[in-house]
């Protein structure tokens, strides 16, 4: 067994000792089961900083830096980060199986990852595996949490394989985007994006999440091996996905995916006359997660709106719209770029000047058409699957058309000075978002 696997182990036992935490809830004060929950992680971290810095532990669990410098920093920040978060599961509200499943995640999750990485060496099976390991340490957490809590699963048991899900496709999303010594931060976003997911009034039917489960398997593995997107932008793509099904429906999923399929397949679209114009996509069009998120964090910020209405005494046609009206404005600028660029006589949207094909901010009419019609099919797929009438399609379609325009003017304008490309597609999508909302109140589609 390679050190890397064994360090790999050794953290994932580390990650264990949450378990603490449901064992003395409700059986001591709420101060005194947080300090004793807090307190193993606490020595851990002491113990790492001031107790060893050679012989065979400090072998076992130091990584390449802490060699270095002669500490296991690496165990000292994940051991205080467990400590931080069991403090705040018996202090201040979160559950506790959200803590629990949170840091196993991450910490068999890794040695899923470790151990495939060493038998077959291939960074999608690493990151196959970290899912799949990191789901059965979540759903195991989740579930060993309510048995040492001593009361029965507070959540149905599709819940908890959801969570379990969201949590390990989020860890390695996070995993992928940052360094190993990141943990503590992937550890404590995973356990808060849990806390939020368990109080949302949303119940997923089992058939709901093994659909949902299912396409986020297929979808995965057609983004790889049609290099429709980078590895970071595919666990992206799949993790939107299973949150779209699960706290929306498969009318949301339908709109959402629309973009993901149209928008990659236009990427790679006459690709190599592209890279001649040298307007084409990096890494042979594979979108990465910072475009997939540029574009879709509003439609997720929607979503959870949407699931949350009922908390917030907002209609969720309100959020509906804002999504399709994202969803519409990201297709939009993806097919106006994609097809557009092809085209000759581009002009700045603010002069109308000719300008070189792939400036920010030029357009063209065969670019502009094609954006029009990618909120079309938006649109239509909404109506396919909400009731929304004619004057709701329109409402999608207008905000997408919106949305672009605001791509193009701010390319024109504040790109490449003050935004980078990615704020540009995040504040056109956020726009779209918005100008759908308030056209669906203002025409009364949905009312207050």
């Amino acid at each position: 067994m390679s050190h890397t696997v064994r360090r790999a182990g050794a953290f994932a036992a580390v990650s264990t000792l949450s378990l603490v935490a449901p064992a003395v809830q409700g059986r001591a004060a709420p101060a005194v089961a947080a300090v004793v929950a807090a307190a193993p992680f606490a020595a851990l971290a002491a113990f790492a900083l001031v107790g060893v810095d050679d012989g065979p532990i400090f072998e076992l669990f130091a990584r390449p830096g802490d060699f270095e410098e002669g500490r296991l920093y690496g165990l000292a920040g994940f051991a205080l980060a467990a400590a931080g978060l069991a403090l705040v599961a018996l202090r201040f509200g979160m559950p506790v199986g959200a803590f629990v499943a949170g840091t196993v995640v991450v910490g068999y999750g890794d040695l899923a990852q470790k151990a495939a990485l060493a038998a077959v060496g291939d960074e999608f099976a690493g990151v196959v595996a970290f899912s799949l390991g990191g789901t059965a340490a979540g759903l195991g957490g989740l579930l060993a949490s309510a048995a040492l809590a001593g009361g029965s699963v507070p959540l149905s048991l599709s819940r908890v394989v959801f969570l379990a899900a969201a949590g390990a496709l989020l860890a390695a999303l996070l995993r992928s985007l940052l360094f190993e010594r990141d943990d503590p931060l992937v550890m404590v976003s995973v356990a808060l994006v849990l806390w939020l997911f368990t109080e949302l009034p949303v119940e997923a039917s089992a058939t709901q999440v093994a659909v949902a489960l299912g396409l986020v398997a297929v979808l995965g593995y057609l983004s790889y091996a049609l290099e429709t997107a980078s590895i970071p932008g595919m666990l992206t793509g799949v993790l939107l996905a299973l949150l779209t099904v699960v706290l929306g429906d498969y009318g949301w999923f339908a709109v959402l995916i629309s973009f993901f399929v149209v928008g990659g397949l236009s990427t790679k679209f006459r690709y190599e006359e592209k890279r001649e114009r040298g307007i084409a996509e990096d890494n042979e069009g594979a979108r990465g997660s910072g475009n997939v998120i540029a574009n879709s964090a509003a439609a997720l910020a929607a979503l959870v709106g949407a699931a949350a209405s009922p908390m917030v005494g907002l209609p969720e046609g309100l959020f509906l719209y804002a999504f399709a009206g994202s969803v519409a404005a990201a297709m939009s600028d993806t097919l106006s770029s994609e097809i557009g660029g092809l085209y000759d006589n581009t002009r700045l949207i603010t002069t109308f000047q000719r300008v070189p094909p792939g400036t920010d901010g030029g357009v063209t009419w065969q670019g502009e058409l094609a954006g029009a019609a990618g909120a079309a099919v938006v649109a239509l797929i909404a109506l396919a699957f909400f009731p929304l009438g004619a004057v709701g399609g329109l409402v999608i379609v207008a905000a997408g058309l919106g949305g672009m325009t605001v791509d193009s003017l701010l390319g024109a304008t504040v790109e490449g000075t003050y935004l980078y490309n990615k704020g540009v597609n995040f504040a056109a999508t956020s726009a779209a978002a918005v100008i759908a909302a308030a056209l669906a109140y203002a025409v009364g589609l949905v009312g207050p």
